[in-house]
């Protein structure tokens, strides 16, 4: 029985030819963003798709190691750490050309000696953008080649310690510094902040190495950051910390007029209330757009304080506030008071509101119509309390409540 040869059309070759060439024979530009969209695992599979494309990827700019590019399917720790160490070494030999940006981020990531030496690596270069997020085990202690790196614009890391060399003089470009669940001396952490003369935005989150004898002296550190924009603060304080001097509010917000975003966290709204509280700072914040902070409705000083913000930041248009419901005993009598500081208050730019954490009390109930009768152009207003125990009461009263802006919607979020 003779076997019939399969004839294949000529055009059929021609065409997965062309669609092969088209491939191979991408604009520059087009094929560096194509990777660019891609994980780091994704962008090295793409070897396969042509002799052309197999040696695309070691130019990447930007090495991203997190749980997208480093699925590893093994409960092994040691398995993973050596899979780990072992798959960033291989990017980093291959690798051709200037790193910009290097986040490394697993979930299973520890801090393993081998960091350092991928750190002095990039040292070597012009690295931007350094990003560690170290998210099991103790905290690890940051290589001192960290300190070369000066081209800098954007350092982020998470369970660090960091011992600047008395030497350092900054970071000479960098605008954006994110410090999470770190440990690092206050001496240091004053002359890392004082010395980074291009910083724009700072996160300070749960860091440890603060006394609180020197706590008051955090904000006129902050104050040499003249071009700041953003700032988030969680530090982590006890409740019961030893505050500054009077007027913290005052000397925070004296040499920061351009910022645009605040997250006030903790009990850091606590620390900036301290004794006297005026009704309006002395140099408004007008650039100020996003403001969220923690706070307890049941302390007189924290509500002043956040009053004197909201007046004096007449350009905000979102705002989140979230109670501190782990301290409800009333230390003074705050709504009787409340209602002469209510007056003669407009936030005509508030479109945005979100609170969280309330439970009903008239205190909280009195901030929430104040910002419904004084904002005109107010959008949508999201009321999550903090349990169902009097939420439909809550509620009810919510809906009673005047608004300013005819097209304000009040959206309530089961908690």
């Amino acid at each position: 029985m003779s076997v019939m040869k399969q004839h294949i059309p000529s055009n059929f070759l021609c065409n997965a030819e062309l669609e092969v060439d088209d491939i191979s024979n991408l604009p520059a530009q087009i094929v560096d963003k194509i990777l660019s969209h891609l994980s780091l695992r994704d962008a090295v599979r793409t070897s396969v798709l042509s002799s052309k494309w197999r040696n695309k990827w070691v130019t990447l700019p930007n090495l991203v190691f997190d749980n997208q590019s480093l699925l590893i399917s093994s409960q092994d720790q040691t398995f993973i750490k050596n899979k780990i160490v072992n798959i960033v070494d291989h990017v980093l030999l291959l690798h051709s050309g200037p790193i910009h940006k290097f986040k490394l981020s697993h979930r299973d990531l520890q801090g393993v000696c081998d960091i350092d030496r991928w750190i002095l690596f990039l040292s070597r270069g012009a690295v931007k953008e350094f990003i560690l997020e170290i998210w099991k085990g103790h905290r690890y202690k940051l290589h001192s080649s960290i300190y070369l790196c000066q081209k800098l614009n954007h350092l982020e890391l998470f369970n660090c310690l960091l011992k600047p060399p008395h030497t350092f003089n900054g970071f000479k470009s960098l605008k954006s510094l994110d410090l999470q669940h770190i440990t690092m001396e206050q001496d240091a952490f004053e002359q890392l902040v004082s010395r980074c003369h291009l910083l724009e935005r700072l996160t300070l989150m749960n860091f440890e190495g603060f006394s609180d004898l020197k706590i008051h002296q955090f904000h006129e550190h902050i104050q040499s950051c003249y071009r700041l924009i953003g700032l988030y603060v969680n530090p982590g304080f006890d409740k019961n910390l030893t505050l500054g001097s009077a007027g913290n509010l005052v000397k925070f917000f004296a040499h920061l007029p351009r910022l645009q975003r605040l997250e006030v966290q903790s009990f850091f709204l606590k620390y900036l209330a301290d004794n006297k509280v005026p009704g309006r700072l002395p140099t408004p914040c007008d650039e100020l757009s996003f403001l969220s902070m923690r706070i307890n409705f049941n302390h007189l000083d924290e509500c002043l304080a956040a009053l004197c913000l909201l007046r004096s930041s007449p350009n905000l248009q979102e705002l989140e506030m979230l109670a501190r419901t782990e301290e409800q005993s009333t230390l003074r009598t705050v709504a009787s008071v409340m209602k002469e500081d209510y007056q003669n208050c407009m936030f005509n730019q508030l479109r945005h509101v979100k609170i969280a954490g309330i439970t009903g009390l008239k205190q909280e109930l009195n901030f929430v119509n104040f910002l419904l009768s004084n904002s005109p152009v107010l959008e949508r207003m999201t009321v999550k309390p903090a349990s169902v125990d009097g939420a439909w009461e809550m509620l009810k009263e919510l809906l009673r409540f005047r608004r300013a802006s005819v097209q304000a919607e009040i959206v309530y979020v089961d908690p």
